[in-house]
């Protein structure tokens, strides 16, 4: 059975705890960094000090979207084109998803795990500026494709899934996303994306 190692608040464990999920495998979570710390024996699976890891039989691996990558080839190939040319199309956009994530940060952190009385509202507005330009990119794309995998739902669509969650919940500014917003409440319709990623943001 699939092991995760990662506490299911961090973006980057709810990509691979949903994505297992979706696909109907079997796994165990153990809750790992945070609050619940790192020990010896995880910090040896994961000398970056990061999270999530998984361990699949012989195979242990980190790094979220390769863990989403090797679940696909591997579980679920039809979640991940075989062509080539098709794959990258989706792949691009989790890559991209990184440079998101850097853009969100600081509304993130400043609206949820700072008190109010403590915010810094520049950052704020700064980062809500740079995800906002962000999302109107992804918004042109899905204007002409109903998945960031392409005609259906796949692995492309997952990491920046997380991250859209997060962006529609946290108050702060946002310009007008149709497409987006439309492609966001595909994804709420789909079960195993409430389990595990439209849960309270801590």
């Amino acid at each position: 059975m699939l092991t995760i190692w990662g506490r299911l608040n961090s973006h980057n464990v709810k990509k691979v705890a949903w994505f297992a999920d979706e696909i109907g495998l079997p796994y165990v979570r153990h809750d790992v960094g945070g609050r619940f710390g790192m020990d010896a024996a995880y910090l040896a699976k994961n000398p970056n000090a990061l999270i999530p890891t998984i361990e699949d039989g012989e195979v242990m691996l980190w790094e979220s979207n390769a863990i989403l990558r090797y679940l696909a080839a591997r579980y679920a190939p039809a979640m991940w084109h075989a062509d080539p040319a098709e794959r990258a199309q989706g792949d691009k956009w989790m890559d991209w998803q990184f440079a998101f994530a850097d853009a969100q940060r600081d509304a993130f952190l400043q609206l949820v795990r700072i008190a109010p009385e403590q915010r810094n509202e520049q950052l704020i507005a700064k980062s809500a500026d740079a995800t906002g330009r962000a999302m109107q990119i992804l918004d042109r794309t899905l204007a002409a494709r109903p998945w960031l995998s392409g005609v259906a739902f796949g692995v492309a669509d997952v990491p920046m899934g997380v991250y859209a969650h997060t962006y529609f919940t946290i108050d702060m500014a946002r310009p007008d996303l149709p497409h987006v917003r439309a492609w966001y409440g595909r994804l709420r319709e789909r079960p195993a994306y409430a389990r595990s990623v439209m849960i309270p943001l801590t």
